[in-house]
């Protein structure tokens, strides 16, 4: 390698560093504009596409994390699954190719720096498209463990994720545009060397696809008694086969997806629709209010009523 062949390439590392940040500083900015003082998440009228702005840090919060892309402009987030802690910033986005229970926490947030983010959700059939594209370059075969993944956020990527928050300026654009640069950003992240992850998961007879297909099961059947023989046999997995696939992506076996599933919606409908305890126990497949109320209090961190009652008094102050 001769001198001006080091200078080119450290000329050009620079630019490249120079054109992330200013990418990086557009994205900042053009967030805090379209978020304003909102505090919270808004939709946007790009299907999948949500904006968060918050301006305190979070204690930790259990929820759902689908298949996504998230990126952050300005503060930082981690996630908690299993044993499992994945933090991520404005230097790094996150990749979840199936839906998660979580636990999570946004922990850089203030009133003049608040937390600034994005997420849009990732669609299997528009991934198995591009994965059948016979013009789609080579992809190294690999098996992808964890069904999330945190990775640097390069210049490239970034350019693309700008060009889809920038059709929210262009409405009548959106129709159009919103899709082919959606398979634009798909493309970027298969490309990337953690993309294993989402073409593991539509990829038919591999081991994360089968997961996939255990998840929907225990999603659409979260109220029901858990028949892992069952699901192992629809997803043509032996049962040791698939506790062993599902933990190694999910972090966490298929009874304890399905309890948090079950606890997650026991919530919801008792803060959002009003449920009373033992109604949503119930509902959502417990036949004993204490094991219920023990589980509850284990990942909420208070008994039903008093979690309740704590989130009446909190909406209330909000209001």
């Amino acid at each position: 390698m001769t001198l001006s062949s080091v200078h080119s390439d450290g000329h050009a590392a620079a630019n490249q560093d120079a054109a992330c940040e200013l990418a990086r500083a557009e994205l900042l900015f053009t967030l805090e504009r379209m978020t304003g003082s909102l505090e919270g998440s808004l939709d946007t009228p790009i299907e999948g596409l949500y904006l968060h702005r918050l301006s305190q840090p979070t204690g930790a919060k259990p929820g759902l994390q689908k298949a996504a892309l998230a990126v952050i402009a300005q503060g930082s987030k981690r996630l908690f699954i299993g044993d499992d802690t994945y933090e991520y910033d404005p230097f790094h986005y996150l990749i979840s190719s199936v839906d998660l229970p979580v636990v999570a926490k946004v922990s850089v947030a203030s009133p003049t720096l608040p937390y600034l983010g994005l997420r849009l959700d990732l669609n299997p059939e528009e991934i198995t498209e591009l994965i059948s594209d016979e013009n789609l370059p080579p992809l190294v075969p690999a098996e992808a463990s964890r069904a999330l993944c945190v990775n640097p956020l390069g210049g490239t990527l970034l350019d693309v994720v700008l060009r889809l928050l920038r059709l929210l300026d262009a409405p009548r654009d959106i129709p159009i545009l919103a899709p082919m640069i959606k398979r634009e950003l798909l493309y970027r992240l298969l490309m990337n060397g953690q993309g294993v992850v989402l073409r593991q998961t539509v990829l038919q007879d591999s081991q994360l696809n089968r997961v996939a297909k255990a998840i929907r099961i225990l999603r659409d059947n979260y109220a029901q008694p858990l028949r892992v023989e069952e699901i192992a046999r629809d997803v043509h997995m032996s049962v040791s086969s698939l506790h062993h696939h599902f933990k190694q992506a999910t972090a966490m076996s298929p009874l304890q997806y399905q309890k948090q599933l079950r606890l997650q919606e026991a919530r919801r409908l008792m803060l959002t629709d009003d449920a009373g305890v033992a109604l949503a126990a119930h509902a959502v497949g417990y036949e004993s209010s204490s094991q219920f109320s023990r589980e509850y209090s284990r990942l909420f961190g208070a008994p039903p009523l008093r979690d309740k009652q704590r989130w009446k008094d909190e909406t209330a102050l909000a209001a």
